[in-house]
């Protein structure tokens, strides 16, 4: 057995090493890390919300009002007034019967996959799903099939070769709305019609999506007026939403059995109270005129940068990756941004294919047109001197 001691040397290196780096502020669309302050383009908070004042009020009042914890899981004593009035909210917006909020995004796939399928059925998922979707689809025991990324003739084809060899089992096809590491969409009507036409199951992560798509802010399938053809609307409140949590919206049979079964749901502590009450408030939010706003300046920022950089210009989504290959060179570039004032993360294997390491720049509504350019200037150099190699 390899020690650990050993295994942590491979992976430095390899330039795959991680290690914790604790920031000496809030989070926020600059943030002060060892003693500097850096705009910060890594987080996941595209609208600004995880230190919007009412979002913050609501979370104190939570407190006040319902105490700093749960107590219990959800069907032991731990059911309080916040998570039925979130998931109502959840429900409305998605357009669904029910929905049934998880303590994480990771959580949820991890209890709602297994609850859906089992050995006698498959599942199939795009090949760059979320860690979260692969690691629920290996723990369920259903036969797994792989699609290449977004190959909707291969999606058909698998669905057409499942169904032939049985009429009756479950088929669960895994997407995301807005993948989370290369900023773009599925096709998603195409998903749709397919999943119908073999009378198969889908669930759609619109984690990266909630917010910032739709004309409520619920996602792509807002977008496209598809929310009543999905069978499983899936997200985290911890993004755009600005708290922590997941989700899961879907009929109201589905919801009730997965109370039944979802495993990470039975014997998890409900998540905290002040948090569901806060989510509300912040669904409530997203969905209001300010919302759209924000959405709209989210729009402006990536077209600012789009035009400044002459990058990723037929790009839609704040995440905003520049592939440099080998993780050394990203993680040099990381460093070098970082020496400029700007905090943006290198993405390495396992999280993204070897040889795609990359930079992962995350644009917010809350960054100013300042901060933009200065990106958008940084990145074309970096991107001029990669060309010079």
């Amino acid at each position: 057995m390899t020690p650990p001691a050993e295994v942590l040397r491979q992976l430095a290196d390899s330039g795959l090493l991680r290690s914790l780096r604790t920031l000496d502020s809030a989070a926020g669309p600059e943030v002060i890390r060892d003693g500097r302050t850096l705009i910060n383009f890594a987080s996941n908070d595209y609208l600004g919300l995880a230190r919007h004042p009412a979002i913050e009020a609501a979370c104190i009042e939570g407190v006040q009002r319902f105490g700093a914890g749960s107590t219990a899981s959800r069907l032991v004593c731990g059911s309080l007034p916040p998570h039925r009035a979130l998931e109502d909210a959840l429900a409305a917006a998605k357009q669904t019967a029910a929905a049934l909020t998880f303590s994480s995004g990771f959580a949820t796939a991890l209890g709602v996959i297994p609850a859906i399928v089992g050995k006698a059925d498959s599942i199939v998922l795009d090949k760059l799903c979320h860690a979260c979707l692969v690691d629920a689809a290996r723990l369920s025991g259903a036969t797994l099939r792989v699609f290449p990324h977004n190959d909707i003739d291969k999606l058909a084809r698998l669905l057409r070769s499942i169904r032939a060899k049985s009429a009756t089992s479950r088929i669960l096809v895994l997407t995301e709305s807005v993948f989370s590491m290369d900023g773009d969409l599925c096709p998603l009507r195409e998903i749709v019609e397919l999943t119908e036409a073999h009378d198969a199951l889908l669930l759609l992560d619109e984690a990266h999506a909630i917010g910032v798509l739709g004309e409520h802010g619920m996602g792509l399938a807002d977008a496209l007026g598809l929310q009543p053809r999905v069978t499983f609307q899936m997200g985290t409140l911890s993004k755009a939403v600005g708290l922590a949590g997941g989700y899961l919206a879907a009929s109201r049979d589905w919801i009730d059995l997965l109370v039944n079964r979802a495993r990470s749901f039975i014997f998890s502590t409900a998540p905290p109270p002040a948090i569901a009450h806060a989510a509300l408030t912040s669904l409530q939010f997203i969905g209001s005129l300010e919302g759209n706003e924000r959405r709209a300046a989210l729009r402006g920022h990536l077209a600012a940068f789009q035009h400044a950089s002459g990058l990723l210009v037929n790009h839609t989504t704040p995440i905003l990756p520049v592939v440099l290959g080998s993780s050394e060179v990203a993680l040099n570039a990381a460093a070098v941004l970082e020496n400029h004032g700007l905090l943006v993360p290198a993405i390495r294997f396992p999280t993204v294919p070897r040889g795609t390491a990359r930079l992962r720049i995350s644009l917010s509504a809350a960054h100013s047109v300042a901060a933009i350019q200065r990106l958008a200037a940084q990145i074309q150099d970096l991107k001029t001197q990669d060309a010079r190699r």
